[in-house]
């Protein structure tokens, strides 16, 4: 069964009305394709003004909705011959960030990403998307041998944040994040990256801090999750609607602040609704960002990167 948000419940009732109706016709008991199929523009119509008009808490529950596309779905839409690398060398792999080898319509590319999992066994295994020390020592390890063979770089960020927790941290968590993060600032190969979903936190831009960075419709990237956000200022969780309100973390207001680069349309519906499109899209986009890089040279990468992120903060306020 699909997985509905609050606001999509009206849509909800008129397909289950559309499956009931299609049932019923298909069992012999009348003949009603006028009636679905004016049923079924009501509900394209419907869909289409829904999400024209979400606010930053409903893009929230959006950006983490279950059935939205995650990196194995980006992998095996996009990267032909994809050859997983794991391990960071130092102490074992982590399946929060997933990452290796393959090839981007026809161009041999370096892939990485946070995995959140689809069911319970695969969010188990990949940490809900939550990468520890190693996970980013993984990425500087693939950001490093991208350079060495002059490889662009495709990153796909979706995630609440860094894990917190108590090995993670014993592990040197903030020096992993920080260097990885370093490593994206100081690379000599093109890098784009996108938040497919969630942006959370230095978890987040440790792998997103690139030379032209995507955010889809109704991702979202902030510094905070709203629910921490509300508990800090205010110490009450329940205010997170509020919190999302003011921390201006949709694509729109990103945009305008210079932290995001470019905006890539959702079908209507959200990612979730039509998978195989929205990686259609995101493909199209990556290919014009990826041309665009590769004119410019190891120097030049740097050199725009480092203005790039300089910016930020200096317009758009």
């Amino acid at each position: 069964m699909r997985h509905y948000l609050e606001f999509e419940r009206p849509i909800a009732d008129l397909e289950a009305k559309i499956e009931e109706l299609s049932a019923l016709s298909e069992s012999g008991g009348a003949k009603l394709d006028k009636e679905l199929d004016a049923l079924r523009q009501r509900t394209e119509v419907l869909r289409r003004e829904t999400y024209s008009v979400l606010e930053p808490w409903q893009k929230t529950q959006v950006a983490r909705h279950p059935e939205r596309p995650h990196l194995v779905d980006y992998i095996n839409g996009l990267i032909e011959d994809f050859v997983e690398l794991r391990g960071d060398r130092k102490f074992g792999d982590d399946q929060a960030i997933v990452g290796g080898l393959g090839r981007f319509r026809g161009q041999p590319v370096v892939i990485m990403g946070h995995e959140k999992g689809h069911d319970t066994n695969s969010r188990l295994k990949h940490n809900f998307g939550m990468a520890r020390p190693e996970g980013y020592r993984k990425s500087v390890r693939l950001m490093e041998m991208a350079e060495q063979f002059g490889l662009p770089v495709l990153s796909f960020v979706d995630t609440a944040g860094a894990y917190p927790g108590l090995g993670a941290e014993e592990r040197g968590q903030a020096e992993a994040i920080a260097r990885s993060t370093e490593k994206c600032l100081t690379l000599r190969a093109p890098m784009v990256a996108t938040i497919t979903g969630e942006g959370g936190s230095g978890g987040a831009i440790a792998i997103a801090a690139a030379n032209r960075v995507l955010i889809l419709e109704h991702s979202i990237y902030s510094v905070i999750s709203p629910e921490g956000a509300a508990s800090i200022l205010w110490k009450d969780g329940a205010r997170a609607k509020e919190a999302a309100d003011r921390m201006k973390i949709t694509a729109p207001d990103l945009l305008k602040m210079g932290i995001v680069d470019r905006i890539v349309e959702e079908p209507a519906g959200g990612a979730h609704s039509d998978k195989e499109a929205m990686i259609h899209m995101l493909g199209g986009v990556l290919e014009e960002e990826l041309r665009a890089l590769s004119f410019m040279t190891p120097d030049q990468l740097v050199a725009q990167r480092a203005e790039r992120f300089y910016e930020i903060g200096r317009k758009g306020f």
